[in-house]
């Protein structure tokens, strides 16, 4: 896609080739021009010069006099809020989406996305009875009917709590694993972001600060920048074995093996960790008599300023998987770290965090 946007006070240029699956995010605080692009990718905004192709379709492409108006394109769109018709029963909605998309297969989608939201018991309630994350598991489902070539979702889980969230966020990493269709996710959450994203593009101010793999981008200084107990990294592995008697898992990873508190899982399963800085501490030697069940192998890869003077953030490759470690300066300075070194990364299991 290619965009040149100017406003009054605000210009954005955009220039990115993202992947043709699974989730982007577009991440970034307020005002940094996550919904604007969005906009324009769903061609409500037009911006002169715009160029956007989408699975070896074009969208877009002002030099060619191209432009498809919104509901010429093949997307799903699921907003803030659910935006439901109030007068209508929740399979009432879906019906009116399913119309519109005159799909040839549309009962056959439907029945395929009621289930994968897990909203068939809700189908003859109307919006106002149900809680605000079954009004968004209903808002994606209506998105899914179109026969979609990509889902937009702008900030779809930012007007619930806490609780809310995590009811919700189970729905959309099945909708990720189970289509093949792709997803922009514009969101200012880090754990929404760590926890579904597959590519990360970080805005700031309208400008791309960083684009890339979510493993990989999530570790940047520019994107750990101002953060403090959010700062982490992207552990993925899978579960080599189950100690009940402990409730612990044995999680085979490219570091090597990491034991982690959780609900037992099948051997065989693949999961992804969230590793925050905070909870990673190194040593210059295997620690003998350690209740910290985690020492990885490691090599400081780069060593940049904290959020504040006290501290730096270290970024580590524990053999191909990238960590990070916020320690004080102090620290830092009396072991003698610098770029290079070989240390051990050293984990608490109760701190690792599954699913982001």
């Amino acid at each position: 896609m290619r965009f040149d946007i100017r406003r009054s006070g605000f210009a954005m240029q955009v220039r990115l080739d993202l992947p043709g699956r699974g989730v982007s995010a577009l991440f970034g605080h307020s005002g940094s021009g996550k919904t604007t692009l969005l906009r324009a990718i769903a061609g409500l905004e037009r911006h002169a010069g715009g160029y956007l192709e989408v699975n070896g379709e074009v969208w877009q492409d002002d030099a060619a006099g191209v432009f498809l108006p919104t509901h010429q394109r093949a997307l799903g769109y699921v907003f803030q809020e659910a935006s439901l018709f109030a007068h209508l029963s929740v399979q009432g909605n879906l019906d009116f989406a399913r119309k519109r998309a005159r799909a040839a297969d549309g009962a056959r989608v439907m029945a395929h996305a009621v289930a994968l939201l897990g909203i068939g018991h809700l189908l003859g309630r109307r919006p106002e009875g149900l809680s605000g994350g079954e009004r968004q598991r209903v808002a994606i489902a209506r998105a899914m009917l179109g026969a979609p070539r990509l889902l937009l979702m702008d900030e779809p889980l930012a007007s619930l709590d806490a609780r809310r969230k995590d009811d919700v966020l189970p729905y959309l990493e099945r909708v990720q694993a189970e289509l093949a269709i792709p997803m922009l996710y514009v969101s200012h959450s880090t754990q929404e972001v760590a926890r579904l994203a597959d590519h990360i593009v970080l805005l700031d101010g309208g400008r791309i600060v960083a684009s890339g793999p979510a493993a990989d981008t999530l570790v940047l200084p520019e994107v750990t920048r101002g953060m403090l107990d959010e700062a982490g990294a992207l552990v993925e592995g899978v579960v080599e074995s189950v100690d009940s008697d402990y409730g612990l898992l044995s999680l085979k990873a490219a570091g090597g093996t990491m034991y982690i508190a959780h609900a037992p899982l099948a051997a065989g399963t693949r999961l992804r960790l969230r590793v925050l800085a905070r909870d990673v501490s190194v040593a210059l030697v295997a620690q003998a008599g350690s209740s910290i069940l985690n020492q990885l192998r490691a090599t400081v890869v780069q060593i940049a300023p904290g959020i504040d003077p006290a501290h730096v953030m270290l970024r580590l490759d524990a053999g191909g998987t990238a960590l990070l470690a916020r320690i004080t300066r102090r620290s830092c300075d009396q072991l003698g770290l610098e770029a290079g070194m070989p240390v051990w990364a050293q984990v608490k299991a109760a701190a690792l965090l599954s699913g982001g």
